[in-house]
């Protein structure tokens, strides 16, 4: 196990994306002030519970997927949030037992939780940095990454509901691409994305609100989530709904997409 460790303090003055999303989720790392905000969500967009949980279910999916049929044993989360069982170490380690991931948050509260992240199989591997996705080479540079994954070989980058917190301004191609250009071939791409496609009216009330509480967001159209893939191998079903990319659903229950209002995808680097 191997993590950076910042001495920031945790701010409760504001809601925190990542802690907003632990309640939709049903957890309990969260203060009152990301709760009002995360209410205040769920009355402008009800269907914001099924997206957090359909977002879940498809990096859990995503995640077999890369380990069963591509043969990926490293991963690369960024934007991890607080966790929340099973963690994608969890996903891959109960595929292929040595995997081995590391996480990285800006988010002091996520490193509070650090520990249950870095619970790795005793063949596999995990570790935490401290770090955010807008400065990439701070990222790739720290010593816990190269203590953990080998990026000559391929790599998984998972971005999960994180680039929607990264507006145009700060140059959301240009960091995914950097990520992606210290991976070599074979590597992958699985992200997840927000969408006002579906429901445009209800979308700019979120927006609105989130900007009010001090975090910018960009929630993309479907054409705008597909760039982040241009040069890569999409695997099928391409950029989809999250409950539509191979769903495995058991109780036979399929929610609208405008309910989910999530793009997702897979892609491979020739």
């Amino acid at each position: 196990m191997s993590s950076t460790h910042g001495p920031r303090e945790i701010d409760t003055s504001r809601p925190h994306s990542a802690r907003m999303y632990d309640y939709y989720l049903g957890g309990k790392d969260h203060f009152a002030v990301d709760k009002r905000a995360a209410e205040t969500v769920a009355e402008a967009y009800p269907g914001i519970f099924t997206c957090a949980r359909e977002n879940r279910a498809f990096m859990h999916r995503a995640t077999r997927v890369l380990a069963r049929e591509h043969g990926i044993r490293q991963w690369l989360d960024v934007g991890t949030g607080i966790p929340t069982e099973p963690n994608l170490h969890q996903v891959a380690q109960s595929v292929v037992p040595d995997a081995r991931v590391v996480y990285a948050d800006n988010d002091p509260l996520v490193l509070k939780y650090a520990e249950r992240l870095m619970r790795s199989t005793p063949a596999g591997r995990t570790g935490y940095i401290e770090a955010d996705v807008n400065d990439p080479d701070a990222l790739l540079d720290a010593p816990e990454l190269a203590d953990v994954l080998d990026l000559s070989r391929p790599v998984a980058l998972s971005l999960n509901a994180l680039m929607h917190f990264v507006t145009d301004a700060q140059d959301p191609y240009g960091i995914v691409g950097r990520l992606l250009g210290a991976l070599p071939s074979g590597s992958a791409l699985a992200l997840s994305h927000c969408t006002p496609d579906f429901a445009p009216a209800t979308w700019a009330k979120v927006t609105d609100i989130y900007i009010k509480g001090g975090t910018p967001v960009q929630f993309r159209a479907r054409r705008d989530v597909a760039r982040f893939f241009d040069g890569l191998e999409l695997l099928d079903p391409g950029v989809t709904v999250g409950h539509r990319w191979r769903p495995d659903r058991a109780d036979g229950t399929t929610p609208g997409d405008a309910e989910v209002s999530l793009w997702v995808g897979v892609g491979i680097k020739p």
